[in-house]
């Protein structure tokens, strides 16, 4: 991102960047990352432009000594009903006092809920410029997954910094507004930190 002045600037910028990704998926069934194997690395975005602008900047063979770019494929995905959400990668929520959110430190369910809510919506009004007025919290049913925290770690400024989640099976409401939200959540990410890593999704559906 840091090649093209308009990626870069999405990346130094304050505030919702409406992408999220995923980590690198053997082709093959591996337990470890193996020299010479193949893997996918999925992107997804709200921003169609910033996936046409990274997919060809990534194309150009990237100088790295660890990797080789082979292909980008792009997929567009229009809305669908979600049954059901499953983060890949942690969920960060942020609560008082700059906390993240745990079952041991917190452990309350609907606040929970409902910052994972008010946080879609918001990514929803910044990106289309309208406001949903739902009549609940989009999430009918919540299973947390881990028993101890997860953790995100990146380096910033030379300092090693974690950030804090969970892995959540969310089973949406079915109204309009529960499923946009949902879709919002493949889209662009569940929860805070999207852009470091945080809340990538699967969704089980009707396409």
């Amino acid at each position: 991102m840091a090649q093209v002045d308009d990626l870069k600037k999405l990346h130094d910028k304050k505030g919702f960047k409406y992408y999220c990704f995923g980590g690198l998926f053997p082709i093959e069934a591996a337990k470890i990352y193996k020299k010479g194997n193949s893997y996918t690395f999925s992107i997804r975005s709200l921003d169609e432009r910033m996936i046409d602008s990274l997919s060809s900047e990534l194309r150009k063979n990237i100088d790295n000594p660890n990797l080789l770019i082979v292909e980008t494929t792009k997929r567009v995905q229009k809305q669908f009903f979600v049954s059901e959400l499953y983060s890949v990668t942690p969920v960060v929520v942020t609560v008082e006092n700059g906390f993240h959110w745990t079952m041991e430190k917190d452990g309350d369910i609907l606040k929970l809920q409902k910052q994972l809510h008010d946080n879609l919506e918001k990514k929803y009004h910044d990106f289309y410029g309208e406001t949903l007025k739902g009549v609940q919290n989009f999430i009918q049913l919540l299973e947390i997954k881990n028993r101890v925290p997860q953790n995100i770690q990146i380096t910033k400024n030379a300092k090693k910094i974690r950030f804090f989640g969970n892995k959540f099976k969310i089973i949406p409401n079915e109204d309009e507004v529960s499923q946009k939200l949902a879709f919002v959540a493949l889209a662009c990410g569940l929860g805070e930190k999207n852009s470091f890593g945080g809340g990538f999704c699967l969704g089980k559906g009707m396409r």
